[in-house]
Parts: C-alpha cells; sequence; structure tokens
C-alpha cells in the first residue's frame, strides 16, 4: 500500500460534505492546487445542480459515495450536521486508507466524537477532533480550530501547512469539543435569546427602549447590528444550529446536568429554520436571503407568521 504523502499538498483532500464549509473549504485548498474530492448525499437529490456546478468551477472531484471517497483521500474532512458525525465515520470506515487521517469537523458531543473515533481508529487510520471556534465564513480556512485525540500533534503542522488556523487543545478526544459546545451552549443561547426578546419586544412597540438599556448594561456591543447579524445567521443556518445545539444539550448530559438552556435553544433555532422552509424570508440560495440589515424586517415577518396562525388556531 502505498504511504501518505508527508507533504500534505500533495495529498488527495476528501470532504464529506459540501454545503457551506464545505465550498469554503475547496476554494481555498483548490487556490494552493490540492487534490479534491467530494460526496455529499445531496449529489444523489433534485438540490444537486448549485452542488455539482460549484465543483466543476472550482475543480472539484466528486466521489460516487462515501467509500469511493474514503478509498480515494490520503485526508478526509468531515463537515456534515451535528447528528451525521458518527454515521459519516461509519459509512466512510470499511474503506478508509490506513494511516489516512480523517478529521472530524462537526459540532458533536464529546461521547460522539469518542464513537466516531473507535471506527475509524479500528482501521488504521487517525481519527482527530477538530472545533471551530467562531463562525467560518469570516475567516475561512483559517478560521480558529482546535484539535484533538492521539495523533493530533502529527496533524497540526500538517494542517498549518495548508493554510489552517490548527492548534492542539489536548491528547484526549472530547477536550476540544468540550470547549466547542461549551461555548455554544452561550453563543447559540445569545442568537436565541436575542431573536425572542427582540421580536418581543417589537410586539410591544418597546424596542427603542429595550435596545438603549441593553446598550447601558453591555455599552461595547452594537445591538442594532448585532441583533442583524444574530437574525442573518439563525434564519439562514437555524437547522444546522438547532442539530448542533442538541448536541450541546448531550454534552450537558453526559455530566449529569439537564440541559434547560440548550434544549430551549434548540427549539427557538429549530422554530425559525421552519419558518424559513416555509418561505417566510424569501427564497433561499439567493443573494437577499437572510441578508436584511435591519432585523426589524424579520422581526415584522415572524409576528405577522404568528399573528396568522393564531388566527387560523
Amino acid at each position: 500500500m502505498t504511504a501518505i504523502s508527508t507533504n500534505p499538498k500533495q495529498w488527495t483532500i476528501g470532504l464529506v460534505g459540501y454545503g457551506e464549509v464545505g465550498r469554503i473549504l475547496a476554494e481555498d485548498l483548490r487556490k494552493q492546487d490540492v487534490t479534491i474530492v467530494t460526496y455529499d448525499i445531496k449529489l444523489d437529490g433534485n438540490k444537486a445542480g448549485p452542488l455539482r456546478e460549484h465543483a466543476r468551477d472550482h475543480g472539484v472531484a466528486l466521489a460516487a459515495s462515501h467509500t469511493d471517497l474514503a478509498a480515494r483521500a490520503d485526508f478526509i474532512v468531515s463537515a456534515v450536521t451535528a447528528s451525521q458525525a458518527v454515521p459519516v465515520a461509519q459509512a466512510c470506515a470499511p474503506a478508509v486508507k490506513k494511516s489516512a487521517f480523517f478529521l472530524d469537523f462537526n459540532s458533536a458531543s464529546p461521547g460522539a466524537k469518542q464513537r466516531a473515533a473507535k471506527l475509524i481508529d479500528a482501521r488504521g487510520a487517525r481519527y482527530v477532533e477538530g472545533a471551530v471556534m467562531t463562525s467560518i465564513p469570516p475567516y475561512r480556512i483559517k478560521v480558529p480550530l482546535l484539535l484533538g485525540g492521539a495523533t493530533a500533534g502529527d496533524l497540526a503542522p500538517l494542517l498549518l501547512q495548508l493554510g489552517f488556523d490548527a492548534k492542539v487543545a489536548s491528547k484526549e478526544l472530547g477536550v476540544a469539543s468540550a470547549v466547542k459546545m461549551c461555548r455554544s451552549i452561550m453563543i447559540k443561547g445569545l442568537e436565541a435569546m436575542t431573536i425572542e426578546c427582540l421580536t418581543t419586544a417589537r410586539a410591544y412597540g418597546v424596542e427603542d427602549a429595550v435596545l438603549a438599556s441593553l446598550k447601558e448594561t453591555f455599552p461595547s456591543i452594537d445591538w442594532e447590528k448585532q441583533g442583524a447579524y444574530f437574525f442573518q445567521r439563525v434564519i439562514e443556518h437555524g437547522r444546522r444550529r438547532a442539530e448542533e445545539v442538541r448536541e450541546v444539550a448531550e454534552t450537558v448530559r453526559e455530566i449529569g446536568l439537564t440541559p434547560w438552556s440548550a434544549q430551549g435553544t434548540a427549539e427557538r433555532q429549530a422554530w425559525v429554520a421552519d419558518l424559513a422552509d416555509e418561505g417566510l424570508f424569501g427564497t433561499k440560495v439567493t443573494k437577499t436571503f437572510a441578508r436584511s440589515p435591519d432585523w426589524r424586517t424579520e422581526a415584522d415577518r415572524i409576528l405577522a407568521a404568528v399573528k396568522a396562525k393564531k388566527q387560523a388556531s
């Protein structure tokens, strides 16, 4: 069997998941002339068109399945929804190359990462957990990334050569994910609370007073701009965020606490995602979708939908 090159730019990199994250990584890696192959379950459905077009435009090869990708890749990045972290590892494991690195980019609980690791490591490959510590689009490939696992120290310098901003959090699996999950209790919770707070304030006509009070308590935050950003992100990515926060809740349960806050956050994120799926905020995958600079526009849409459903019941 051919050994994995010590030069990461000579690797074939497999991206499992060709959503926002996968496409960003593909673009930045292809700029370095790195060979990329990808697989996404959406490639087999009626939403495949834009993904296939993007792959063609950027010189990304399409795999036929998880096992096809795993058999071709020297380094696999799993960037799917949180609930699919373990299933993807299970699907790739039968064909993964010995000594290949498998970087789990997913926002899953420490327990889920440990289960995925067992599947990959049992095949002689090298599982490394990754915890993405902030929103990817502004940073792209240089998003702060914490690594964990026995071979994280081997992968870290290779990732740096590829342009990642990666550092080792621990040789113990689960530590990097715990940092990410605990952070998400706060960050994703703030998103959900801001939408609930400002939409309710808008309904009562007291949003200006509420914003003034928040500004007084937290003077370093531009609440108008932050509110708009939170609405944008949840409207566009609420489904993925809800799945992540359900993993956050599982992380809390794993230590014996009841995740009351995380559960509520997941429900609010999923609720906004449902409204987005119904077309309340416009047509998805258009340039104007979830890009309103004024949170009031989206709050008014939510309030109109709530009123209509109340009248219909």
